[in-house]
């Protein structure tokens, strides 16, 4: 298990060195490709009608006069090994790691992602919980119970959950929740300083996640369930005389979990890496909202920095996902 632990962490590294050079590439290589000069570029991190020299001290700052390779290499080396930064008439120094600084802001970029974190954290911990549970339930009961009032109406459900877009839902529930009946609150408030606040300012948001994901899972659980329910070793589990609660909890669930865990560590590393559409509805200062300030503002450290979180984050839920695949499928281990 350490061993393979340790080659799956190898594969992480040279998967995050890979996405972080397509991501410098796309931003830094392929405008150049189309005939875009380091003036151009530097250009658009400058005020109206820029002097010479300003378009060169800019592209100079930015190192926008160097070769890509050189640009990438400095990124590379500030991660591991921290990076000083010529903002002007004054040098500043960037800590490990280091993801740059700024284009537009000027400061670095890893506390900014520190803070945001958190935000993006709560969020999707809180709507992964609701969304798991429901998800994994109504898909148990609508495979115990196949073409019953419940299973065709929650099947429903889940087809509208998964139909209806983010932003709808969202805006939706802070229309009726927040502005019609002011149950939820809007500001977002730290664990640490109210939990009660806290649960309170997410819980609009969670719901509108768990609608999205839980019609996903509903609909994985009860297909794994229906096949799982037919094999051998749940009729001979029933042969034993065991209770149902146990065919069905122990034997079937635990053996259709690993398409749902399979599911559920990519959805959680994504969530992790930003919820772009619900913080920007929910107005959260969060992972994802922070990639939009960098879109739009074309300001490449930013980009990156959140390209790599996001990445780091998908690599390690896949890790976590192979590892609990033995813990819930005996089958696996044999294999």
């Amino acid at each position: 298990m350490i061993s393979y632990i340790l080659r799956r962490t190898f594969a992480a590294v040279i998967l995050l060195l890979v996405v972080s050079a397509v991501t410098f590439a796309i931003f830094f290589l392929l405008p150049r490709l189309a005939g875009q000069t380091a003036d151009q570029l530097a250009q658009q991190y400058i005020g109206k009608s820029p002097s010479k020299a300003d378009i060169a001290a800019v592209k100079h700052n930015l190192g926008l006069d160097q070769p890509v390779y050189v640009q990438y290499w400095h990124f590379i080396k500030g991660i591991v090994a921290g990076a000083d930064y010529n903002l002007g008439p004054t040098t500043v120094h960037c800590d490990v790691p280091c993801f740059g600084y700024s284009f537009k802001d000027h400061v670095a970029v890893w506390p900014q992602l520190t803070q945001r974190i958190p935000i993006t954290l709560s969020l999707a911990a809180g709507a992964a919980v609701m969304w798991l549970v429901s998800g994994v339930v109504i898909g148990v009961i609508s495979a115990l119970k196949p073409r019953s009032i419940f299973d065709r109406t929650f099947m429903g459900v889940a087809l509208a959950g998964v139909s209806l877009p983010m932003f709808f839902t969202g805006n939706l529930a802070i229309l009726l929740f927040v502005f019609n009946w002011p149950i939820f609150g809007r500001d977002y408030v730290p664990f640490t300083e109210n939990p009660e606040q806290w649960a309170n300012t997410l819980f609009p948001a969670w719901c509108s996640l768990a609608l999205l994901y839980s019609a996903i899972y509903a609909r994985l659980t009860r297909s794994g369930m229906l096949e799982t329910m037919n094999e051998d070793f749940i009729r001979t589990a029933r042969a034993k005389g065991l209770r149902e609660r146990n065919v069905v909890v122990r034997h079937g669930l635990r053996a259709a979990l690993t398409p749902i865990i399979t599911v559920f560590g990519m959805d959680l590393g994504l969530l992790l890496g930003g919820a772009v559409i619900t913080e920007s509805v929910f107005s959260l200062g969060g992972v994802g909202q922070y990639a939009v300030q960098g879109i739009t503002d074309n300001d490449l450290p930013k980009i990156l920095g959140v390209t790599l979180l996001a990445a780091f984050f998908v690599v390690i839920a896949n890790l976590v996902v192979d590892v609990l695949y033995a813990a819930a499928d005996p089958r696996v281990r044999l294999s």
